[in-house]
């Protein structure tokens, strides 16, 4: 892996990939929806939407169809501290579609008959999104944790405020953070490093002129200046649905992306206690041994300056208390006592496998080393990862459980 600046100023991280007939691209811009602070909430979901629409070389049918004919992929998506454009194509076709995706980060234009077309899709999103209470409850509680901080604001935004944005907001908002101080270029490919190094100081030179016109304060890149998050006082919370079943999530704040051990050693935990493999502890009692939920999953999203770790699930009413003691009394076990070593050992050992195979994708390895980059200013390797891991012991573990899941500290919200 080679990581590197450009003499223009683009930052840029490169990896061969062997024995492959496919490459990987991908732009990560700081700002998502935290950087919305004078913009109608959702700015930056539309602005990653309407990207797309046109640019001053392209029109918007020409950029939907470049990829596809090549037999490639082109796709963005947006987070709260970050938008990303990515590509997946042919090893061959690498130039053409880093090209694009600097195109469309620093050319785009915003037609105004597009972006009408688009506020009513994005529309359509949010009342698709509202019918899947699973996904809508966790961005309400996230806006409660979080509230008064821009944290708090929804990725795609309400109704109400997408019909308030204009394409002078998507503008702004693009001039502000879509420069070379603000934005990560990775590439993978089966190419030797030096040729990926190679393409990525030829893109830079090519739009370096477009990037330096823009907005110089720019933002801020992350991790940001210090921005405390509010102590949220615990809530508990139902509120009335008219859903087939009850949802619940019950969670709170969690380490940041720079707390490393503690972010491990969450990561961890939550596979433990309900990750995605079905010998989680939850998914083993919820779901095989009684029957209460078709899913249960313990997630931890870490933040430049905060974190958040929950269990989600749903079930039918009657078994919602049931459901809630056995996890409150699952995590009060994880607090009381440490695991033995063998199931120490083989949590670590599975946690590890699943690491390893995630980064076996040559569009994983993309996309979280724009990530690491422009969070960190490096790019973590899997050896790192590994250690980081090994390094946890039972009693640090037992240390996490008393932090993340102290009954006080938590937070509980209901649809039903």
């Amino acid at each position: 892996m080679r990581i590197g600046t450009t003499k223009e100023g683009l930052r840029y991280a490169v990896r061969q990939r062997t024995s492959s007939a496919v490459a990987f691209c991908a732009l990560t811009v700081s700002g998502g929806t935290r950087a919305e602070e004078s913009f109608p909430e959702g700015t930056a979901h539309f602005v990653e939407h309407t990207i797309f629409k046109g640019t001053s070389r392209r029109s918007a049918a020409v950029i939907n169809g470049y990829l596809d004919r090549l037999g490639g992929e082109l796709n963005a998506y947006t987070t709260k501290e970050e938008i990303v454009l990515h590509a997946t194509v042919l090893k061959e076709d690498l130039g053409k579609a880093a090209g694009l995706l600097m195109e469309l980060a620093l050319e785009a234009v915003f037609p105004e008959k597009e972006v009408e077309m688009e506020r009513g899709v994005i529309i359509d999103e949010i009342q698709s999104y509202k019918d899947s209470p699973a996904d809508d409850i966790y961005d309400h509680f996230e806006s409660m944790l979080f509230a008064g901080h821009p944290l708090s604001r929804l990725i795609l935004g309400s109704v109400r405020s997408v019909r308030k944005i204009r394409r002078e907001h998507l503008l702004a908002y693009y001039q502000k953070c879509f420069h070379y101080d603000n934005m990560v270029l990775t590439l993978v490919g089966p190419q030797s490093e030096k040729q990926l190094e190679a393409l990525a100081c030829r893109l830079s030179a090519r739009w370096a002129a477009i990037s330096a016109g823009r907005s110089p304060q720019g933002m801020r890149p992350l991790p940001p200046a210090a921005l405390p998050v509010p102590a949220a006082a615990p809530f508990e919370k139902r509120l009335a649905r008219r859903n087939h079943q009850v949802n619940c999530i019950l969670g709170g704040p969690a380490p940041t992306l720079g707390e490393r051990q503690e972010r491990i050693a969450t990561i961890l935990l939550c596979n433990i206690l309900g990750g995605p493999a079905t010998n989680s502890i939850l998914n083993l009692l919820l779901r095989e041994k009684h029957g209460w939920v078709y899913s249960v999953e313990c997630s931890y999203t870490p933040y430049a300056d905060s974190g958040i770790v929950c269990v989600t699930f749903g079930c039918e009413k009657e078994n919602l208390q049931r459901c809630l003691e056995l996890i409150r009394r699952e995590m009060d076990r994880l607090q009381e006592r440490e695991l033995s070593s063998v199931r120490f050992r083989q949590a670590c050992r599975q946690l590890l496998g699943q690491l390893a195979v995630s980064a076996d994708s040559g569009e994983a390895q993309a996309l979280s080393m724009g990530k690491s980059l422009l969070v960190f200013g490096t790019v973590k390797s899997e050896e790192e990862d590994r250690q980081a891991v090994l390094s946890l012991t039972p009693d640090i573990l037992r240390d996490c459980a008393c932090r993340l899941f102290d009954a006080s500290r938590l937070s509980l919200l209901i649809y039903e």
